[in-house]
């Protein structure tokens, strides 16, 4: 059965994830905040930070980072989360 949330990314009603997407807590927290709509922005920019960043998810060590940026990104805790700095999107000029 399909759930609503008040999305944090979105900032708007929305439609949920179908099951949290991140273990323990933190995953909890974002399925009852964070709509399928926002989750999908949260891997876009994901993919931009680890390209940017050269960070990889086989790394363990990588994944304290990894959630620093998911709580800036998602709900608005910290200060990673956002565009590496100087990121220009693929066919614009830098």
């Amino acid at each position: 059965m399909t759930h609503t949330v008040f999305c944090q990314v979105l900032k708007r009603e929305a439609e949920g994830l179908d099951a949290p997407p991140h273990p323990g807590e933190l995953g909890q927290r974002i399925y009852e905040n964070v709509s399928a709509e926002g989750w999908k922005q949260w891997l876009e920019r994901l993919t931009i930070i680890l390209n940017e960043n050269g960070i990889s998810t086989a790394d363990p060590g990588s994944l304290e980072v990894i959630e620093q940026h998911m709580l800036g990104f998602l709900f608005g805790e910290g200060d990673l989360g956002r565009m590496p700095e100087g990121f220009v999107p693929q066919g614009q000029k830098k």
